[in-house]
């Protein structure tokens, strides 16, 4: 028993990795270094949610049907993300960045796996409030082009504003949360003012390249998803694209502990999981 049961993990396993390696081989997404227990879980949703039986029939329906591949681009990426999500951070991020970044210019921040854009836009409205947005540009990059879309949108559930405000306040914030949107039905939309200086852009962490030199970056949760070989590939990118004293902020199951440029930083705040490169 033990051993059929063996042989269908392998099977699996197996049919997984030709999935994974046709999807990178024909459409260019690279999933082959995310964590495995997770990936398995999220494309077992995808099959039975296409009403399949197997993971090869999944990969037939994906190398076929470009919508196919759509849906399970979302389950792969599933945005857990919130408006001043670990308010805690953004707190230490006002108080103590903030007047160091007053230095400086002109700004460039980069959140990568930005998702559907709440940090993004949390990120604009405490810049904004500091007098620093007018010289800062955002690049928010997430592989997943629904994600974005929304992000571009920058509309949101009405019922999160109540959990949003909160995050709001307890980051620090200097204004009535309400003031930065405008209540529609069941949605809000976010002041077109915040979105001025954001560029949303499709980025794939797992395969492409740096694409330019910055003073702050964000990747918050999401490199909880890849396997070690992939973070340390995302680490080095990190590393390549920041400025001499430029800032990584981490999400708070995350750190720099034991990566390979873990002597380049120093560390701004270990509970926040916030870096400088000074090295």
């Amino acid at each position: 028993m033990d051993d059929m049961m063996n042989r269908e993990d392998e099977r699996e396993k197996i049919e997984i990795e030709l999935m994974l390696d046709g999807i990178h081989r024909f459409y260019g997404f690279d999933f082959r270094n995310y964590a495995y227990s997770s990936l398995r879980r999220r494309i077992w949703h995808r099959i039975h949610t296409e009403k399949l039986q197997t993971v090869s029939a999944l990969q037939e329906r994906i190398l076929h049907d470009r919508g196919a591949l759509e849906r399970l681009l979302s389950d792969l990426s599933i945005p857990v993300t919130e408006m001043f999500r670990n308010p805690t951070m953004f707190r230490w991020f006002r108080e103590h960045l903030i007047p160091i970044l007053r230095n400086y210019p002109y700004l460039r921040i980069w959140h990568a796996g930005c998702s559907t854009g709440e940090e993004v836009y949390s990120m604009a409205i405490m810049l904004h409030e500091e007098g620093l947005y007018d010289r800062t540009r955002i690049y928010a990059t997430d592989m997943n082009q629904f994600s974005l879309d929304k992000a571009k949108e920058g509309l949101f559930p009405l019922e999160k504003m109540k959990d949003y405000t909160k995050n709001y306040m307890d980051a620090g914030g200097t204004q009535s949360f309400s003031e930065y949107y405008t209540a529609k039905y069941n949605s809000v939309i976010f002041q077109p003012f915040l979105k001025k200086n954001i560029i949303f852009a499709e980025h794939n962490l797992a395969t492409d390249r740096s694409f330019n030199e910055f003073q702050v970056i964000f990747c918050r949760n999401v490199m909880i998803y890849f396997d070690k070989v992939l973070q340390d590939r995302v680490h080095r990118l990190f590393y390549e694209s920041l400025a001499m004293d430029g800032v990584l902020a981490l999400g708070n199951k995350e750190s720099i502990n034991f990566t390979a440029h873990m002597a380049q930083y120093e560390v701004l705040s270990d509970k926040e999981k916030l870096y400088r490169k000074v090295r």
